[in-house]
């Protein structure tokens, strides 16, 4: 059966060595570390023979774990024992690290004595072993650990130094989201998402702590009731104001979020709200994603029409479906045009539009667009004259792509309230110059025209 099991480190140094069989010598050792660890391709298979010797080995991190023999085994009834093996170490001392094999290694000669009997698996269930080897095994913490348990016992916060000052406390909170559409020619939406970021730059003294909310169903919505009568009155309050407001949108359906370190979750789930001490500067606060409830800035209309084999004439309607309050800008439609186009005149009456013959588009760019406006590009599209062979050939027409910047969150997003604590120093919330900003831009914002050419 298993002649020896050996554990060796990433450098092919030998941490463990129980041999069970006399035909499995110090050599046996060495040929793994040769041929395997050191060697200049990175072994592909889990079973290696080197002179007449089979090794099977599996890799915890840095830490390989091998059992050797020169016997016609099963190789599934090994590689389960090494595996039952390390769920049996990890049950004694957690995660296998080279320093965890190197603190507990009395605990593992003594568990490989009780799991082989001359090379034959045996008791392998952890349960079992914990009633007569009741020897604890000494656990390492990884960094992550150990920084949270400095943090608990001297109140450490790794991203923020203390003695900070500002002669103006100030907080800016930037939402960016980019949106993503793939609609067909007919208007209908066929994909659509919304990926947001909320960046805040920070200039405020002290160790502050700030409380962030938003419109979101996983906040509004939550059954959970308030933990605090602060958070409970603050809740009463922003509701009357929604009532007052005749907002019928209480909230966005976020799909997915992720958050800073410095948020503290346990607040999120209990008071509903993202409770905080900032780093000092800039950084991003959270990352969310959203499919739902999608405002669309803009709408194109495509109308393509071919009077000819070497004439096309291409028609683009641009709608813009905010409010007319709001301007657009940095607004860009690409307009593909056929591979074998030879010329392009091109009408419009606001912006500019260049055809760039080697891109094959008609690039038509607007600096400024307010909502609830309508533009208009006509192109009358020369092509060469192509063989019936080269005709058959149709090729799918590339859908049209824009690019814009507008300054509302497509997703919905609102922030509900932004509030800054500092008990310390003798500044308060309204003390504090905050400015909020929403910004939208395009991501892969497609329309599909025709199916081909």
């Amino acid at each position: 059966m298993i002649g020896g099991v050996f554990v060796y480190n990433h450098k092919g140094e030998v941490l463990i060595s129980r041999v069970f069989r006399d035909n499995v010598t110090r050599s046996t050792v060495d040929a793994f570390r040769v041929s395997v660890i050191h060697a200049r391709h990175a072994a592909r298979s889990p079973v290696t023979n080197i002179a007449r010797t089979s090794y099977f080995h599996t890799r915890q991190g840095s830490v390989w774990i091998v059992a050797a023999t020169k016997q016609n085994v099963n190789a599934a009834l090994v590689f389960e024992f090494l595996h039952k093996m390390v769920s049996v170490l990890e049950s004694y001392f957690g995660k296998i690290s080279e320093e965890s094999v190197k603190n507990n290694f009395v605990l593992i000669y003594e568990l490989l004595d009780e799991i082989l009997d001359y090379g034959y698996p045996q008791k392998t269930d952890s349960g079992i072993l914990k009633t007569y080897i009741t020897q604890q095994g000494v656990r390492t913490q990884s960094t992550e650990e150990q920084r949270q348990i400095t943090s608990q016992v001297t109140g450490q916060i790794g991203w923020r130094r203390e003695g900070i000052k500002y002669r103006r406390n100030e907080l800016f909170l930037d939402a960016l989201e980019s949106v993503n559409l793939l609609m067909s020619p007919q208007g209908e939406v066929l994909s659509s998402h919304v990926s947001g970021r909320v960046i805040m730059k920070s200039y405020l003294s002290g160790m502050p702590e700030c409380k962030f909310g938003m419109n979101d169903k996983l906040v509004v919505d939550k059954q959970a009731k308030p933990s605090t009568p602060e958070a409970a009155s603050l809740e009463q309050q922003l509701n009357r104001r929604g009532a007052a407001s005749g907002n019928s949108r209480a909230g966005i359906a976020i799909d997915d979020c992720t958050f800073h370190q410095c948020v503290k979750l346990s607040k999120f789930e209990t008071e509903r709200s993202i409770s905080f001490i900032p780093p000092d500067g800039e950084f991003e606060l959270m990352k969310y994603r959203t499919t739902k409830d999608i405002t669309l800035p803009f709408r194109v209309i495509p109308l393509v029409r071919e009077t000819s084999q070497t004439h096309m004439e291409i028609k683009v309607v641009l709608k813009s479906l905010f409010k007319p309050t709001l301007t657009a800008q940095k607004v860009e439609v690409r307009i593909p045009t056929p591979p074998n186009t030879s010329g392009v005149k091109i009408i419009t009456l606001k912006g500019r539009a260049k055809y760039k013959s080697g891109e094959n588009a008609i690039v038509w760019k607007l600096r400024h667009m307010p909502g609830m406006r309508e533009s208009q590009l006509t192109a009358d599209v020369e092509l060469l004259p192509t063989t019936d062979t080269t005709k058959s050939k149709q090729t799918a027409r590339p859908p049209i792509s824009m690019n814009f910047e507008v300054p509302f969150a497509c997703s919905g997003l609102k922030v509900r309230y932004l509030k800054v604590f500092e008990p310390k120093l003798n500044y308060s919330d309204h003390d504090v110059v905050k400015w909020v900003r929403y910004i939208s831009k395009s991501g892969l914002y497609e329309t599909r025209s025709q199916s081909s050419y």
